[in-house]
C-alpha cells in the first residue's frame, strides 16, 4: 500500500472514530493532535492514545491495557495480534478505561 493511501485510509479511520465516540454519548474528552495523534482524555485522567503509523502501515493504540497495532486488510482494520476489528477493541478498551459500556461503531 502507497503511503497517499494508507494516509487517506487512515484518516477516515480517525474521522469515524470521532463520529462514534460524539455518538455513542459517554463522557470521554478527545482532540485529533497535528500528525493524525487522537488523544482521549477520561474522568480519572488516564488516557488512550490512537495514531497513524506510516511506517508500518498500521494504526497503533496505547491504552491502559496495553498496546495494540491494526491493519488494513480485506476493507478493515484489524489487530495483527488477534484479527479483532478496530472499533470492536476500541469499545472494550474504551469500556475498561470510562466505567462503562461504550460501543463504538463505524
Amino acid at each position: 500500500m502507497q503511503e497517499s493511501e494508507f494516509n487517506n485510509l487512515a484518516g477516515a479511520a480517525l474521522a469515524g472514530i470521532e463520529q462514534a465516540l460524539d455518538a455513542c454519548g459517554a463522557d470521554i474528552d478527545y482532540e485529533l493532535q497535528p500528525g493524525g495523534v487522537l488523544e482521549l482524555e477520561f474522568a480519572d485522567d488516564s488516557k488512550i492514545i490512537i495514531n497513524r503509523h506510516a511506517a508500518a502501515r498500521e494504526i497503533w493504540v496505547a491504552a491502559r491495557a496495553g498496546g495494540f497495532h491494526f491493519r488494513f486488510e480485506s476493507g478493515r482494520w484489524v489487530g495483527t495480534r488477534d484479527g479483532v476489528e478496530l472499533f470492536a477493541a476500541l469499545s472494550r478498551l474504551i469500556s475498561d478505561q470510562a466505567g462503562e459500556a461504550v460501543v463504538l461503531s463505524a
